[in-house]
């Protein structure tokens, strides 16, 4: 038995950093995965495919399951704007969002928009008690992201 969980964050911030310069280290999957936590492996697969395997979810001292997924992702210099698409048979989520860059008087804001539909592989009356610690520790994840990003905008 499984059931699904549905995430759904949508964030924004501000940086000194210029817009091309953010741009630049968002469209570079490889180069912004690196400041998302918890990735245990990041594989290319080509045509701007990538598959994310994450570390196994641990919360106390029971492991949940590993979520891995691939999207495909479209960078448009023109309009400022990364986007992805989840890849269809691969892993346990579908996972689709958007960086949208805009620049600012005094550099750029940056909003996120991401949805991710997670199977988890538990029995369906576990789902009240195991649905929000999944969103819990992906929110987290998003925000580390973020925090992380950040730190290395204000040093480009």
């Amino acid at each position: 038995m499984s059931f699904s969980v549905v995430i759904n964050i949508q964030r924004e911030f501000e940086t000194s950093c210029t817009p091309d310069k953010v741009f630049g280290l968002l469209a570079d999957v490889p180069r912004s995965a690196s400041h998302f936590p918890k990735v245990d492996k990041l594989v290319d697969l080509g045509d701007n495919a990538f598959r994310w395997e994450m570390e196994k979810i641990s919360i106390a001292s029971y492991t949940l399951q590993q979520t891995i997924y691939a999207s495909r992702y479209t960078a448009d210099a023109a309009a400022r704007k990364v986007t992805w698409t989840p890849v269809q048979g691969v892993g346990n989520a579908l996972v689709e969002g958007a960086w949208v860059i805009t620049p600012k008087e005094a550099g750029t804001k940056v909003a996120l928009k991401t949805k991710g539909d997670l199977t988890v592989e538990f029995p369906s009356f576990l789902e009240f008690i195991i649905s929000p610690l999944v969103v819990m520790e992906f929110t987290s994840m998003i925000d580390r992201y973020l925090a992380n990003l950040q730190e290395t905008f204000s040093s480009l």
